[in-house]
């Protein structure tokens, strides 16, 4: 194999320690390529692999496969990232991390609060929906996201 340029799905699944099944997701959702031999084989050339690290680091900081797909279709000739495209990306995404991380802390605290009260009763909760000012907020639920800069009422909330 260290010869070949190119591995088959099951040696791709060994070295990357992803499964078969998830390969072939991958593939279906333009992340990784590959080419068909005559017999209707799979062969993927070697450098997926690091393709497939890129993958996995992204998605286990919390990045979506839909954005990590789109940051890989970006890439010129969709070559394989290079550290200073990791570089470039990460940055980018620890703003929308940076975003998420906050939105977790805030349900963690109303979490705590909602809990602390006992009541669990959304319209009577002082702590959940004081003065049911939610109602002005719009349906749904609205109590744990950050106000909407175009919506007067939540501006005033």
């Amino acid at each position: 194999m260290p010869n070949n340029p190119e591995m088959t799905v099951g040696q791709l699944s060994s070295r990357s320690g992803v499964a078969v099944s998830a390969l072939h997701f991958y593939e279906a959702k333009g992340l990784i390529r590959s080419r068909r031999t005559a017999g209707n084989q799979r062969r993927f050339p070697r450098d997926t692999l690091r393709r497939i690290a890129f993958i996995r680091v992204s998605q286990r900081v919390g990045i979506p496969l839909k954005t990590i797909q789109e940051a890989l279709s970006a890439l010129p000739d969709e070559r394989t990232p290079t550290r200073d495209d990791w570089a470039r990306l990460s940055t980018m995404w620890q703003y929308e991390l940076d975003d998420r991380i906050k939105q977790l802390e805030r349900l963690r605290h109303g979490l705590t609060d909602c809990i602390a009260c006992g009541c669990l009763s959304l319209d009577r909760c002082a702590l959940a929906n004081p003065d049911d000012v939610a109602a002005a907020r719009g349906p749904g639920s609205r109590l744990m996201l950050p106000p909407r800069r175009d919506c007067a009422p939540c501006e005033a909330g």
